[in-house]
């Protein structure tokens, strides 16, 4: 444990450049808690800071023990802080206007896997992009759902050819079906392949940026057990895959020996946690790991929130290395005090052996 070197995420909040800042993990390990402190240190040093949930099961609400919705809204007691939350697989329902144009993109994006949801990602960002934030936090669903992300600009892509090749199959089949059932020319094949077109610029624009490590980090947040060190180590190797930086580690819920634990539970899950530990500063060494403390209570509202934020900055202090150290320093005193009496001394000898 002590040449463990204790990391924190000053270097996120020092990256001036920095637009977009992903927050991933495996399920349950504490995301929304620590994308949430993060967007609030952002907003310490950041003019204007979004906090975007893409998990379905949203817990940003819970978090600042406010409501949020689709459309970005001031965190209570600040200035600077907007929180948003939304549902990539139906959000570009809700977001395009309600004209038959979307409902057919609609329909039709429904017959080619995973372009859905490419488009409502796309969507989003198109949204997010005009609102200009000084930067973006997006507290991620598990993994999985984090690398989805990154792969749709590839699937929309995908999509664009298939789309392509349909119209070259079926010729002008498509636009007599649109117009026989009287829509016009605005719902033919061109105009439809035009608005995936537009979509797929914003979003591979956006890509360009994920990819440029001064504009976009990933955190990944864990525990100390081994699934979470499984899920990370398969992050970390995804992100590298797709170009994204990822430098920081939060290692949450750790069970530090803060006093003497009598519990044969909480020794077995301390001698356990510490050797996915090692495992985790092996791994990654060269990344800045931080480690935040086991609570007894949950981490809602914005105080409690701000009260463990100081554990992101600073790293944390069990109680007994504090003893320890306020023991070693009242030695030290004892002990210059002690050397300054000895010194004092030597001068009274050394004075009457002069006069002698």
């Amino acid at each position: 444990m002590a040449d463990q070197v204790e990391g924190t995420v000053q270097n996120v909040l020092e990256q001036e450049s920095l637009k977009w800042v992903f927050v991933g993990g495996k399920g349950g390990v504490g995301k929304t808690t620590c994308s949430s402190i993060l967007s609030i240190l952002l907003a310490s040093v950041r003019s204007s800071v979004l906090i975007i949930s893409t998990d379905p099961a949203h817990n940003l609400s819970d978090a600042f023990q406010q409501r949020f919705t689709k459309t970005p809204t001031l965190v209570n007691g600040f200035s600077n802080l907007y929180a948003m939350e939304v549902d990539p697989a139906v959000e570009h329902e809700d977001m395009g206007s309600s004209d038959g144009m979307d409902s057919l993109v609609s329909e039709l994006a429904g017959a080619i896997p995973g372009i859905d949801e490419a488009m409502s990602f796309a969507e989003m960002l198109k949204l997010v992009q005009t609102m200009d934030y000084s930067v973006i936090v997006f507290d991620t669903a598990p993994t999985d759902h984090t690398l989805r992300l990154l792969q749709l600009p590839s699937v929309l892509e995908k999509g664009l050819a298939k789309m392509m090749s349909l119209k070259n199959k079926f010729g002008g089949l498509f636009n007599q079906m649109t117009r026989m059932f009287g829509m016009g020319d605005d719902f033919g094949e061109d105009a439809i392949l035009g608005k995936l077109e537009g979509m797929k610029d914003v979003i591979e624009q956006v890509n360009k940026q994920f990819k440029d490590p001064d504009m976009t980090t990933s955190v990944c947040v864990c525990i100390p057990e081994f699934l979470s060190l499984y899920e990370t180590e398969r992050l970390v190797q995804e992100l590298t895959k797709f170009e994204i930086d990822t430098h920081n580690i939060i290692i949450n819920q750790v069970i530090f020996d803060d006093e003497d634990v009598e519990s044969k539970l909480l020794k077995a899950r301390m001698k356990m946690q510490q050797k996915y530990l090692d495992q985790f500063y092996m791994l990654y060494d060269d990344f800045n790991i931080t480690k935040l403390p086991l609570l007894p209570e949950e981490v809602t509202g914005v105080e409690a929130l701000k009260a463990f934020s100081r554990h992101f900055t600073t790293p944390y202090q069990p109680l007994a290395s504090r003893d320890q150290v306020e023991r070693l320093e009242q030695r030290v005193s004892g002990l210059q005090h002690q050397l300054k009496e000895a010194e004092e001394e030597l001068e009274r000898v050394k004075r009457g052996k002069h006069r002698a």
